[in-house]
């Protein structure tokens, strides 16, 4: 390979990783959310802020409503 060559590989390949560092933007760790259905709401789920509102009385941060069955789940964040 041509030392011209090499310098031109070299300087491609350093724009790359610098776009691909650009690119990528910083990282943002976030916690697992956790799910259970919850033992309070009856009848089904039509609305995700009633799901929320009972979910949060029983100690979860949020609800909503889910699968074919139209189910309430609690979520919070996981330990």
């Amino acid at each position: 390979m041509r030392p011209s060559m090499k310098i031109l590989a070299t300087f491609l390949l350093v724009v790359m990783c610098l776009m691909v560092n650009e690119m990528g933007g910083p990282m943002v760790v976030e916690g697992r959310t956790c799910e259970t259905q919850s033992h309070l709401f009856r009848g089904p789920c039509m609305s995700n802020t009633n799901c929320g509102n009972v979910c949060r009385t029983e100690g979860f941060s949020d609800g909503h409503c889910r699968g074919f069955r139209r189910r309430c789940y609690c979520t919070k964040e996981c330990n």
